[in-house]
């Protein structure tokens, strides 16, 4: 047989866990047609001799809904061998939107997505090629993308789309659920892979109100997700709050017989060792018959915030107050900042998670004082004799609030991320890749896992974290056609060298529309990138280009069509 492309003497890790062979991977018409002998020549071959041959990455938590309609190439996943990718998550999205709420909107992801307000206008323009959420679909299939892309359909803008602004206000009437029960049911037609929605109380749209989902009772969550029981299919996907425990996860799955993914247990989230009873929970729910799984994050969880938009302290109700009193009065934070007497609330008022949160921080960017820059905050205070909380504050305003802290805020204790991610009822995700792109870069996680977790921690096995990062996320998700090697399935591929895959350092960019700026990390050693069949990255580079025919395809029920 002749191939397309022929990958020779790697070692194959197919992705369900077994052990690696030595061996050759043969691509035809976008198919793998053989594996272990691909006899036979090739228009373009690989050697991948002293490399790992595994399938594409499978990243189940993005944000790339928006940033798809004007950056095809849904860099920066690629580059860290993600060749396929979920949307819609936390019920945040752009479809269904009316043309009257696009602002709103864009505002609501601005918020809670850390997305530059100016980079979303100029990306999606004054004219939307859609309205309703099969539109938003048809668009993304039309258009194209380098990577694969499955959606799910969103809680907030259903909300807003079937209730207008009164969806951050109330909950909603029978026929108000009546008619987005029928948009679910619409959505799930169309191609969505299952229903996303948030109850965290950090989830604060624009002018400090909740977003909408927030605004949903119980009987409304369970309603719309009885349309994916009656279908027998989709997931559930929450990002977790007081109004919808793990107890009520665990009955809606089993009452539906869907399984449902929250977002997301990180150590720290309960104090130190509090994940330890979610944990068990869990592992009690699947004795029970409920699939509940915890999402999971195998990288401190690192934001870069200023207090111009601190969102990491917005889940505290003072500070949430003070950014609505900043919507209507702008000046509030500025006069706060000042005030001795605000301070000294600031300092007292802290939430658990937030107990000196000043021995977790690096100033990052102050221009007023660059010789303070990348010094820990407790440290710079010390030398200067200061407060922490006031030399922050005082940093913040030397530089119109624009001044740039980088906290650890979870996940920063190794033993017990460890606990997390080597669990067997949770799910290694949350890259949030596409949002708080000014304040975070975690789309390297598949690197970082395979890199820090594998290499050199030795906590995982090659295989074991390549299976979660393929099939393990693609089963759970309901992506049937992705995450394994096999012969006659889709040809999605990562080449990589294991003795130097990893993310490298993180470095500010200014390629967003209107010039907004963004952290990303390049990957080390990861040699190719093949989306069915294409080979779409070479040696760190883009081996097709933005403007051309892309091979990524929209995952409609899970699947290519």
């Amino acid at each position: 047989m002749s191939y397309d492309l022929k990958i020779t003497g790697g070692t194959i890790i197919d992705g369900t866990g077994k052990p690696g062979f030595v061996g050759d991977v043969g691509i035809k018409k976008g198919k793998l047609a053989a594996i272990g002998k691909a006899e036979g020549p090739a228009e373009t071959t690989i050697d991948a001799r002293d490399r790992a041959v595994s399938p594409g990455f499978v990243d189940v938590h993005t944000h790339y809904d928006a940033q798809v309609l004007w950056d095809r190439m849904l860099s920066i996943s690629p580059w860290h061998g993600v060749t396929t990718t979920v949307i819609g998550n936390c019920g945040f999205g752009v479809a269904p939107t009316r043309a009257a709420h696009r602002k709103l909107i864009l505002q609501t992801l601005e918020k809670v997505e850390g997305m530059s307000l100016d980079a979303l206008q100029a990306g999606l323009g004054d004219t939307w090629p859609f309205e309703t959420f099969p539109q938003y679909l048809d668009t993304l299939e039309t258009r194209g993308m380098a990577i694969n892309v499955a959606a799910l359909f969103g809680h907030t803008p259903l909300r807003l789309y079937v209730m207008g602004e009164a969806s951050t206000e109330r909950p909603a009437t029978a026929d108000e659920v009546a008619a987005m029960k029928k948009l679910v049911r619409e959505a799930m037609e169309a191609g969505a892979i299952g229903f996303g929605t948030s109850m965290s109380v950090s989830h604060n749209g624009y002018a400090g109100k909740p977003v909408p989902s927030r605004q949903a009772t119980v009987q409304e969550m369970e309603a719309l997700v009885s349309v994916m029981g009656e279908m027998k299919r989709g997931l559930m996907q929450i990002t977790i709050g007081r109004e919808f425990s793990t107890k009520a996860m665990a009955e809606v799955s089993r009452k539906y017989g869907i399984p449902v993914t929250w977002t997301a247990l990180l150590s720290y989230l309960y104090g130190p060792g509090g994940h330890r009873k979610q944990l068990a929970l869990a592992a009690e729910q699947r004795k029970s018959g409920a699939m509940v799984i915890p999402q999971v994050s195998c990288r401190p969880l690192n934001f870069e915030f200023t207090f111009a938009e601190p969102f990491i302290f917005d889940v505290m109700k003072f500070m949430n107050e003070l950014a609505v009193e900043d919507a209507r009065a702008p000046g509030a934070r500025r006069r706060a900042y000042a005030d001795p007497a605000w301070r000294r609330k600031f300092t007292a008022e802290l939430t658990p998670l937030f107990q000196r949160w000043w021995d977790r921080t690096i100033i990052a960017w102050a221009p007023s004082a660059r010789e303070l820059e990348e010094l820990p905050l407790a440290v710079a205070a010390r030398k200067l004799g200061k407060d922490p909380v006031d030399l922050a504050l005082d940093l913040a305003l030397a530089n119109d609030l624009q001044a740039r802290f980088r906290m650890a805020v979870m996940n920063f204790d190794e033993a017990e991320v460890a606990e997390l991610i080597t669990d067997p009822n949770t799910i290694i995700a949350l890259s949030d890749a596409g949002a708080h792109a000014s304040q975070l870069c975690d789309a390297c996680y598949s690197t970082h896992l395979l890199g820090h977790w594998v290499r050199e921690r030795k906590t995982f096995t090659l295989e074991q974290a390549v299976h979660n990062l393929t099939q393990r996320p693609a089963e759970m998700f309901g992506i049937s056609d992705r995450g394994v090697l096999a012969e006659g399935r889709p040809a999605d591929v990562v080449v990589f060298d294991p003795k130097t895959v990893g993310p490298g350092p993180l470095r500010r960019i200014y390629d967003l529309p209107a010039g907004a700026d963004r952290l990303v990390s390049e990957a080390n050693g990861i040699d190719a990138v093949i989306v069915n069949g294409v080979l779409i990255r070479r040696d760190g580079r883009d081996a097709v280009a933005a403007d051309e025919r892309l091979p990524g395809r929209l995952l409609r029920h899970g699947r290519a069509a």
